[in-house]
């Protein structure tokens, strides 16, 4: 067994235990194992919410994407800036709103401000369709970082069935708690390590930033710049727009909201944050001096780069620290998004149809739910050939149609009718996912368009679509309820 291996098991290991010795003390019941009793400050509720944003999406799909697409790569930097901005003002109000009604889903929130259980059922339904995507990223990456970084000691098929066996432990034993602190020791580990790496790699190989661009411009011209079609200008602002809106409509987000001490924390969260993002620079340098320096990378075996770099590079002891620290990128994240699917599924989706049953009972139907949701994720993980960025947009597709009403819900008079909602987020849902089972495009569609129209973002579509619906059927309604009352 080589050193990088030991230390990669020995990180995992440590996140175990961590995860175990989190609980100790506490009476495990539905309010501690999903929003840690409410009453984290704004470090944990800081990098659990960066842990559910810097992923091994950011430590091999940033570089992978660097790699494959250039400049249209740097969209990343932009949604997440401006999706702090955001913050300030959005995740106040849900805070108070959820405080107030002791809500502890994303599910439930819908739930309260429509009146409606069915809509509740929608969210969270939805909510599990999209997360599946990004837990398998989190094992897909998971399962690379441990193959690449073992010198294939362990093939990707072994480890993301470790990385599923030790997700499902973990989060059955210590719900959010173990993620809190396993994000403490993922966030040192990772912008150091980013950092260092960002760094080092242009000026070791290139002598500096400048001239690592330029040996990239004189080898593939255009390259760090938009295409004129495709992932062009349309497209990337389209994408930058829709990330916005759906940033913090991940129900595992919403989790991590809830379990703030005040609304405060938000607000200085979003000040600070946005140099946090600057980080992903780093990653993206990466990305760029590996398409020199390990070239012929195609598809996506791009999200390789990172390491396949890496490994050419240093050492294996340290091949094992950047390994150890990519694993728990997966797992902070990982542990977060199949705790909130089986939260959904059990208080949000059977609970409706089994009102009576207590939440002691519905922790444990919960619980027995993560090995079932992590099997799912490991058969869509070893079948699926997508880039880690790919799987990423198609969720964000469909998470983000629960953004319409949710916005329209925290107006003081809400126009917005139960059935308004419903009915466009059912309509949104529809185009997402026909035009992602059809292979389909703008441009296939509808070939006559400019090629900007071409180029947009299918979720930004959907999404227009989905507004303009759920604003005339909640008109529709309204005019008809306000004619039978006058009979």
């Amino acid at each position: 067994m080589n050193i990088a291996l030991l230390i990669i098991l020995g990180f995992l290991l440590l996140s175990i235990w961590l995860g175990i010795r989190s609980t100790k003390g506490k009476d495990m019941n539905l309010e501690q194992w999903t929003v840690g009793g409410r009453g984290f400050g704004a470090i944990f509720v800081f990098l659990l919410m960066a842990g559910e944003i810097y992923t091994t999406f950011s430590f091999l799909g940033g570089s992978g994407w660097a790699y494959g697409k250039g400049a249209p790569a740097l969209y990343v930097l932009i949604y997440i800036t401006l999706s702090y901005v955001v913050s300030y003002w959005l995740l106040p109000e849900i805070w108070a709103y959820a405080k107030k009604n002791n809500l502890m889903s994303q599910s439930d929130f819908f739930v309260s401000k429509y009146k409606s259980p069915f809509l509740g059922i929608l969210a969270a339904l939805v909510g599990v369709v999209s997360m599946i995507p990004v837990i398998v990223v989190q094992l897909k990456g998971l399962g690379i970082i441990v193959s690449e970084a073992s010198y294939g000691a362990i093939s990707i098929s072994t480890a993301v069935w470790m990385g599923a066996i030790s997700l499902t432990i973990y989060v059955m034993l210590s719900g959010i708690h173990g993620s809190a602190w396993i994000a403490v020791i993922k966030d040192i580990l990772m912008i150091v390590i980013i950092a260092f790496l960002g760094i080092y790699f242009p000026i070791h190989y290139f002598g500096g930033l400048q001239p690592m661009f330029e040996a990239i411009n004189a080898a593939k011209p255009g390259f760090l710049k938009l295409p004129e079609q495709g992932l062009s200008v349309s497209w990337f602002i389209s994408t930058v727009i829709l990330l916005v809106c759906g940033f913090y409509m991940w129900p595992q987000v919403f989790s991590a909201v809830y379990s703030a001490r005040s609304g405060k924390v938000f607000r200085k969260n979003a000040i600070i944050s946005p140099l946090y993002t600057l980080m992903l620079l780093f990653v993206f340098f990466v990305g760029f001096t590996a398409i020199l320096k390990v070239p012929g990378l195609e598809g996506a075996d791009a999200d390789l780069s990172l390491l396949r770099l890496s490994i050419e590079t240093f050492d294996p002891w340290f091949i094992g620290i950047i390994g150890g620290a990519g694993v728990l990128t997966a797992l902070v994240p990982g542990s977060m998004l199949l705790m909130s699917v089986a939260t959904l599924l059990a208080k949000n989706v059977y609970k409706e149809f089994v009102p009576a049953v207590s939440d002691q009972n519905v922790v444990r139907i919960a619980k027995s739910l993560v090995p079932v949701i992590a099997l799912i994720a490991v058969y869509f993980t070893l079948k699926g050939g997508e880039t880690l960025s790919a799987l990423i947009l198609m969720g964000y597709s469909l998470i983000t149609q629960l953004f319409p009403s949710l916005l329209f819900s925290l107006t003081k008079n809400n126009v917005i009718h139960k059935y308004g909602a419903i009915a466009g987020i059912i309509c949104g849902l529809a185009i997402v996912a026909y035009i992602t089972l059809s292979h389909s495009t703008i441009g296939t569609l509808f070939p006559s368009l400019p090629q900007a129209a071409k180029d947009l973002n299918v979720g930004i579509i959907a999404l227009s679509i989905n507004t303009l619906v759920m604003i005339t059927v909640s008109l529709t309604v309204r005019k008809l309820t306000v004619r039978r009352s006058m009979r």
